[in-house]
């Protein structure tokens, strides 16, 4: 409703007098509907607000994760990078982004071009604030991106990560979004994905795969005759406390995807939503760490975290219908998915340093297509055809850049450098310093 007219109707009512004095009670439904209607404005504003700065924190989440499963010399590197793409998200996605998924898209392929403009809020009309949708929609442009930084850790200069970082935020992300969430052509086919399985975290998941094969693997990491050498990451404290983080995210990431709190219905669905939610995390934790048991003898910490978050993207395609047996079932395949993929990549010699191909590319496409399963009105054809176009679209744009990259800045830093380590080289400042040669005891 209107919000001018809201606050037109109890000022008539009293101007004109009579209707007070004759009927009391129509003045008083008057003002019960306004109340109401500002009481489902403030709701559903609040859901977007606190659903989207726990979508923020997972920015600390994914540098907190990536600088614990880095090696010491790149720490500095990574926190570098997270606090840096999620500022360009910001920026890109108010200069390009959200005009482009949501402004004009009519069934089409992608928005407008422009600016967003961010309204006058005594002019703000609506069931919510459209600063507060502007900013919800705006932090999970940056989870996209950070998905990105994780996989080509350790051999990649920052200012050609910092250049693809604009161009995913501020137009491949944008574009292929509008395509479902903007009410483009594969919403009107009828393609569901309730929080972004595969247009958050599989697109980021494509993009990444994209610059892996195109970098390359990190110095050392497969050996002539087949053999991976490890690499361990430098603090599994710091990546436990970014998977932690990240989990408490996920309730802002899928509970606000439901985009409204003000009904006794909504609110019931967001709650339903943190539950499922947490149920796939946790099945996609105790899937992972009995698997590593049971194949290699030892639970396998770096498996049990990634089986967390594999959980997670499962069940964001679809958080709200699953019953809690369906939801613990969606996060235990997902948390198998880490398991298996993740050696697999390394046969392929695609070095994704935290795991976040298995993670987002490939549990966000199993939680994409199993999502008719629980949701009677998606099919499984409509959604292997978003699965597949997104997946097209996000792997050859991405691809194309990298290259372009590639021939003209490069983006790759020199072997010597790469063995140095990259906060030395291009940060300046070591993560931790007294561990380096010539670093202080002190």
């Amino acid at each position: 409703m209107n919000r001018l007219y809201k606050y037109s109707l109890p000022a008539a009512v009293g101007a004109l007098g009579i209707f007070t004095l004759t009927s009391p009670a129509l003045a008083q439904d008057a003002a019960k509907a306004t109340m109401t209607m500002d009481a489902k404005y403030v709701f559903n504003t609040l859901l977007f607000l606190i659903g989207g700065f726990l979508v923020m924190w997972m920015a600390a989440g994914f540098a907190m994760l990536e600088a614990g499963l880095v090696r010491s010399k790149n720490v500095s590197m990574q926190c570098t990078k997270n606090i840096s793409l999620f500022a360009i998200a910001g920026l890109m996605f108010w200069i390009t982004g959200y005009n482009l998924m949501y402004e004009g898209v009519d069934g089409g392929f992608m928005g407008s071009f422009g600016p967003k403009a961010i309204p006058d809020p005594a002019k703000d009309a609506g069931d919510y604030s459209a600063s507060s949708d502007w900013f919800f929609q705006m932090v999970f442009c940056a989870t996209t991106a950070s998905i990105v930084s994780g996989t080509l850790a350790e051999r990649i200069k920052i200012w050609p990560f910092l250049i693809f970082t604009a161009l995913l935020t501020g137009f491949i992300y944008p574009i292929q979004g509008s395509w479902e969430w903007g009410t483009g052509w594969l919403d009107k086919m009828g393609f569901s994905d309730f929080a972004g399985s595969t247009l958050v975290h599989s697109a980021g998941g494509w993009a990444a795969l994209a610059g892996a094969l195109i970098l390359g693997a990190r110095i050392g990491k497969y050996g002539k005759d087949g053999r991976v050498h490890p690499m361990p990451g430098s603090s599994m404290p710091l990546a436990t406390l970014g998977t932690f983080i990240l989990w408490l995210g996920w309730f802002g990431f899928n509970g606000a995807s439901q985009l409204a709190m003000g009904t006794i219905s909504d609110a019931a669905s967001v709650s339903k939503i943190f539950v499922n939610t947490n149920m796939a995390a946790a099945a996609g934790v105790m899937v992972a760490i009995t698997l590593t048991q049971v194949l290699y003898k030892k639970i396998d910490i770096t498996m049990a975290l990634n089986g967390a978050l594999a959980g997670l993207v499962s069940i964001t395609a679809e958080p709200l219908m699953p019953s809690v047996v369906q939801a613990i079932f969606i996060g235990g395949i997902g948390g198998a998915i880490v398991v298996f993929v993740v050696p697999l990549l390394d046969k392929l010699k695609i070095d994704d340093v935290v795991g976040a191909i298995p993670v987002h590319l490939v549990a966000g496409i199993w939680g994409t297509m199993i999502v008719p399963w629980s949701n009677s009105d998606a099919s499984f054809g409509v959604q292997a055809i978003g699965v597949a176009a997104i997946g097209a679209f996000v792997f050859f744009s991405s691809s194309i850049i990298w290259l372009a990259l590639k021939a003209t800045i490069g983006i790759r830093p020199t072997a010597e450098e790469e063995r140095l380590g990259l906060d030395a080289v291009e940060i300046g400042i070591e993560a931790y310093p007294e561990f380096s040669k010539g670093g202080s005891p002190v």
